[in-house]
């Protein structure tokens, strides 16, 4: 049955997101940003993803001071109210860098095992994307509705690569044997408007491997909320079993077939 209070941690979201996605807007493409790396060599951080997850977190504890709160960039706080937050400050950070559209700030409230309300805002596509379990999903106040494909070989798919340059070889792999079967292929290079995507009708399908919960968490909640199918191959059993696993969201009678194209292409073991 659908939770009220959810309406009101999916309003939350969208604001903190928001004030995030000013901050983004401000600064993408800037040509003086202070550029770290993590994971690898191609996988930046700036001082903007951290400065909007400090605001972001700051407001949900300002909001909900007995919540937990997980972020990408180091936020970790348990809470006692048995609601967490995954925020994702910046999604497709090196869109960000090149001011390219794309890169967002992803919110999403979870509770009792399941994701209940998110927020995905693309400031450069000026994109708002919310939902809320059991009260569907919208982009810019507009109701979703993921699309009626059901043919891969007919079907627009999305998907994303990871930082380290071996899986990135093997997710290569991967590609070369699914782009012959299927309509065609797009890399955004944001994982959380690629979900959105989905649930907005932009693309009938996506798969990736290696998500983190922040990745994903909002985004497929919003395609799930538009109607769309969100699991992995194998049905690793979700949020525990990212990021090892391959998620796969795509229209309904879409899903099936295109988790058993990528499964086929070995995506779920890159």
């Amino acid at each position: 049955m659908a939770d009220p209070e959810h309406l009101a941690w999916r309003d939350l979201a969208v604001a903190v997101a928001r004030a995030g996605a000013e901050r983004i807007r401000a600064r993408a493409g800037a040509a003086d940003l202070r550029v770290d790396t993590k994971s690898t060599e191609t996988d930046p951080v700036t001082e903007v993803d951290r400065e909007v997850e400090a605001m972001v977190v700051e407001s949900l504890l300002a909001a909900r001071p007995d919540d937990g709160v997980v972020g990408e960039e180091g936020a970790d706080r348990a809470g006692t109210s048995g609601v967490r937050w995954l925020v994702d400050p910046i999604d497709g950070t090196v869109n960000f860098l090149y001011g390219i559209p794309g890169c967002n700030v992803s919110v999403a409230a979870e509770a009792g095992g399941q994701v209940v309300a998110a927020a995905v805002v693309d400031p450069l596509h000026g994109d708002v994307f919310a939902a809320a379990r059991g009260h569907g999903a919208t982009r810019n106040g507009h109701a979703l509705r993921a699309t009626s494909a059901s043919d891969p070989a007919r079907s627009l798919v999305g998907t994303g690569f990871g930082y380290d340059p071996e899986r990135r070889r093997r997710q290569a792999e991967v590609l070369v044997r699914v782009l012959p079967q299927v309509r065609d292929v797009r890399r955004l290079g944001a994982a959380a408007v690629d979900l959105c995507w989905v649930a907005c009708g932009r693309l009938d399908g996506y798969y990736e491997t290696g998500l983190q919960a922040w990745d994903w968490a909002a985004g497929g909640l919003v395609a799930e909320e538009a109607g769309a199918r969100v699991g992995t191959v194998g049905d690793v059993p979700l949020p525990d079993g990212l990021p090892g696993a391959c998620i796969v969201a795509a229209a309904p009678d879409l899903f099936d077939p295109l988790r058993a194209l990528v499964a086929a292409a070995g995506a779920a073991e890159v």
